[in-house]
């Protein structure tokens, strides 16, 4: 058989007729290299967003159930229009849902688990010489037969899959961006290119607000050894074709050789964190309380940044895509044993090579001190100093903790 390569194309680079065009015409140039090509599209443009605000429209608390139904089909329209465009360039393409594709998850609807891949259709079609367009971001639960979401950025996590399932050369994640940042370009001006990484570090990027990869794609990626390029369509052209990384970003098992080496790679964000407090005697008795009462309202489950112990309970910083902090938000007054004390603060991290180094965290706290910025929290991983603050120091944050990377 021939080698495989996985491409994901995010919504952007499939927001518009001729950008499907353009990039049907990079698919089928590609497809004449002796090449097995899995194509992951995502909705077109801002296609999610429109319909999730549709769908409040409809009802104040949407059943996730058919809030599944809905999302799944903006892929749809983008592997059914994708699909169309490869034809009319006299490529053979199949489209195919990620229940078709045999993407098998857990039962949970909004944020649900990959269990396995039974791409037998995807394979058959490959065997036939056939470009496989693949809606990303949906699967079907085995249990209950319905149709499941992913999550926010769940494409790369589909992709990230079938590149897993065929052994795949690598996993190429193509957006309108030239690479992983050292910080999102659109808050740090001068945010340069990453041109490798492991999946360790990449790791706390996604965990601490890098959006360029879901951070369950980075994690799958790493279980299963999966290396991951991002970057743009033509860059990945050049970089495929030359095997030159300086095109995009690598991402893979590579390890950092310095010995105890605490580099500043990257600076990210959660621009909203919400801060709850639970009366109570143990941590799980109080989270537990947490996501009962969030699934009592149809709300998905939350990612956990931070917990604390306090003299009568716990508290936890937590967050979510903006429209689950603003579903959250909507809700708090009908939380039983459970109170939402803080919605006016956000995570500031920088990632590095290790964070053994304790002058790190002085430069950082120091750093933070000049700018008048007051530290709420802190929390340390093995790659990430991270700083709760107030939301409206968010960019004054990152621009300062950026001055610490040399990008030299």
């Amino acid at each position: 058989m021939k080698k495989v390569l996985v491409q994901k194309y995010g919504g952007v680079t499939v927001a518009d007729p001729e950008k499907i065009k353009s990039v049907a015409k990079s698919i089928y140039q590609l497809s004449q290299k002796n090449l097995s090509l899995i194509v992951v599209v995502s909705a077109m443009g801002k296609t999610t967003n429109e319909l999730i605000a549709l769908a409040q429209k409809i009802s104040t608390h949407p059943e996730p159930r058919e809030m599944d139904m809905l999302l799944s089909t903006g892929e749809r329209i983008s592997m059914a229009l994708m699909s169309m465009a490869l034809h009319d360039l006299g490529a053979t393409a199949i489209s195919f849902t990620g229940s078709q594709s045999g993407i098998m998850t857990n039962e949970s609807h909004i944020n649900a688990q990959i269990q396995d891949v039974k791409a037998f259709r995807v394979q058959e079609a490959l065997e036939q010489n056939k470009i496989v367009v693949l809606a990303g971001f949906q699967g079907v639960s085995p249990k209950t037969k319905e149709i499941t979401t992913l999550g926010r950025g769940g494409s790369d996590t589909t992709a990230v899959a079938l590149a897993a399932a065929f052994g795949a050369e690598r996993c190429e994640i193509l957006k309108e961006v030239i690479g992983v940042m050292t910080a999102d370009p659109k808050k740090v001006a001068n945010a340069k290119k990453i041109e490798k990484l492991n999946y360790q570090q990449m790791l706390d990027m996604t965990f601490w607000g890098a959006q360029v990869l879901h951070y369950r794609s980075v994690e799958l990626a790493a279980l299963k050894k999966v290396p991951l390029f991002v970057g743009t369509a033509a860059s990945s052209q050049l970089s495929y074709q030359n095997m030159n990384p300086s095109e995009g970003t690598m991402i893979s098992e590579e390890k950092n050789n310095s010995y105890e080496s605490s580099k500043p790679l990257a600076v990210n964000s959660h621009s909203q964190v919400l801060k709850f407090f639970c009366r109570g005697e143990s941590f799980h008795q109080t989270w537990d309380l947490l996501l009962s009462e969030l699934r009592k309202q149809k709300i998905s489950f939350p990612q956990l940044l931070f917990s604390e112990k306090t003299t009568d309970g716990f508290v936890f910083f937590t967050t979510g895509a903006a429209e689950w902090t603003q579903s959250v938000i909507q809700i708090k007054d009908q939380l039983q044993g459970l109170q939402l004390t803080d919605t006016n603060i956000c995570s500031v991290s920088l990632t590095c090579t290790g964070v053994t180094q304790p002058e790190l965290f002085q430069k950082v706290c120091g750093t933070l001190s000049k700018e008048n910025i007051s530290i709420i929290n802190i929390s340390v991983s093995g790659m990430s100093i991270s700083v709760f603050i107030e939301m409206k120091n968010e960019a004054k944050a990152l621009n300062a903790l950026h001055s610490l990377i040399d990008t030299n």
